[in-house]
């Protein structure tokens, strides 16, 4: 199902687009394939929606001032200082007929036996993976099966990933996406409180010299 977008040209800039976004609206600018860079704005609500749907890997329809729709991907968000919304966007126009770059989610699905049966705690090496393919072929995520991960030794890597057709891989094929590592021993547990208990008391030690320090400096020299 495509997803939709609409925007209006923008022809506020600079700190004038605070007013924009008091008004829940995002300042935005569209630039790549077959397209002039252009300053839009979109909605923030609209734009939430959408970005649920696709992320930053899935293609979208951009409808500007209600003209054709221009199939863009997400290419980059700003956010807020002190707060997570979204204060602006970068769209990128996709030619259909030109293979693409582009970093995509993997999903984590199952269980790994190793983490259930044996204790283990399962290592997440890799969030994204780089790929190239036609825009027709473009994954929303890649699948990725923690049940191959049955002992310590196990492991799955960027070239065990389940690729659709004509797509190609543009990471390293032996880099690690999860592995599961050993609990501790009783033996590592031991030395690893020992260790921290050591660095508490440590810190605690020169703070009270450095506080008797500044007091000696800080004292009023007695009069001769």
């Amino acid at each position: 199902m495509n997803v939709m977008l609409k925007a209006l040209t923008r022809t506020i800039k600079g700190r004038k687009t605070n007013v924009l976004r008091q008004d829940k609206k995002i300042p935005a600018i569209i630039y790549g394939a077959g397209t002039e860079p252009k300053n839009i704005t979109i909605d923030y609500r609209e734009f939430i929606r959408a970005y649920r749907e696709t992320g930053e890997s899935s293609l979208l329809d951009l409808e500007i001032d209600g003209k054709e729709a221009v199939k863009v991907l997400i290419q980059d968000l700003q956010h807020g200082v002190l707060h997570d919304e979204v204060t602006h966007v970068d769209f990128r126009a996709i030619d259909l007929s030109k293979p693409i770059d582009v970093d995509v989610e993997i999903h984590f699905i199952g269980e790994s036996p190793a983490v259930k049966g044996l204790g283990g705690t399962l290592v997440r090496a890799l969030e994204t993976v780089s790929i190239r393919c036609l825009p027709s072929n473009l994954p929303s995520h890649l699948d990725v099966d923690l049940s191959s991960l049955a002992t310590f030794e196990d492991s799955i890597t960027v070239g065990q990933l389940v690729l659709p057709e004509g797509t190609e891989v543009l990471d390293d094929v032996q880099s690690a996406i999860a592995v599961v590592t050993p609990p501790r021993s009783d033996e590592e547990m031991a030395k690893l409180d020992e260790t921290v208990s050591t660095d508490v008391t440590t810190v605690e030690t020169a703070k009270k010299e450095k506080t008797t320090e500044e007091e000696g400096e800080g004292a009023v020299p007695k009069k001769e």
